[in-house]
């Protein structure tokens, strides 16, 4: 046998009987993993026993962005890795979100595509059981306030960075208790506290009635139990609501996402007084 046959030979033998399911394996920047209704990334391949993996954070990306460039960003990746958690970053189609009252031009149903990733992460990444974070910047973080409101039973806890329902707002949540922390910046002019009109037909939602309404929905008292500083972000804490609990962040600047905050939003959700 020619040593080209004997390559071809060992090639179909390792395939055959050595690793079997590395045709289904994803992960990394050009490896995503596929669902029926869209792909995702992970930036990393943990082995299915390990056991180091504590949880994952499930990151939407803003507008225009993409779930391959969620974790091309080091800094992000390194937050979330830092805490033990396996970084998960759907993508957008045509680099949107179809959220209640977004200007997307597709019409896939973004919950049902992100309940395919979610199952398929919990399985393919053996995250049964381990705490779940999903987070997102800009329309990406509103794409997280629908889910926690219509889904939040399927997450631990939700991390929302400068952005908030679209209107029209939901009357009321269906999810029972949520816990959200949302984190905004007061000289925010792409997406501001107050919303703004995107064109003649769309419109974001002011986040101030949408903190209020996951508040009724909570039932949190009307003041925070606790205020404080962090690293230049104010915060107010709701914890004593009789389900779910409410953290509101605000600094000074405009609209950006520091890494840190999603280091911050994972410590929050692993504690129960903050």
């Amino acid at each position: 046998m020619g040593w080209r046959a004997s390559l071809a030979a060992l090639g179909m033998f390792a395939a055959a009987y050595l690793i079997p399911g590395d045709a289904d394996a994803c992960g990394g920047v050009d490896a995503p993993c596929r669902v029926e209704l869209g792909r995702y990334y992970s930036a990393a391949v943990p082995k299915a026993d390990d056991r180091s993996v504590q949880g994952a954070v499930i990151f939407l990306h803003g507008y225009k962005g993409s779930g391959r460039r969620v974790i091309q960003n080091a800094a992000l990746v390194r937050a979330v890795q830092s805490a033990g958690h396996l970084l998960i970053a759907p993508h957008g189609r045509d680099g949107t979100w179809n959220h209640v009252g977004s200007p997307a031009d597709h019409d896939r149903d973004e919950l049902a595509f992100l309940e395919q990733v979610r199952r398929d992460a919990v399985q393919r990444f053996a995250l049964a059981g381990k705490p779940l974070l999903l987070a997102g910047f800009s329309q990406g973080a509103s794409m997280v306030w629908d889910v926690a409101c219509y889904r939040g039973g399927d997450y631990t806890a939700f991390a929302a960075v400068a952005g908030a329902f679209w209107r029209p707002l939901p009357e009321a949540c269906p999810a029972p208790g949520i816990d959200l922390m949302h984190i905004h910046g007061l000289s925010d002019e792409v997406v501001p506290l107050e919303g703004r009109p995107i064109g003649d037909n769309w419109r974001q939602g002011d986040t101030v009635r949408a903190l209020g309404l996951l508040k009724r929905h909570n039932a949190c008292p009307a003041a925070p139990d606790r205020q404080g500083t962090d690293d230049g972000l104010r915060c107010r804490m709701w914890t004593s609501c009789a389900r779910g609990r409410l953290k509101v962040c605000l600094h000074d600047g405009g609209h950006r996402l520091e890494p840190g905050w999603i280091s911050k939003a994972l410590a929050w959700m692993e504690t129960r007084d903050g």
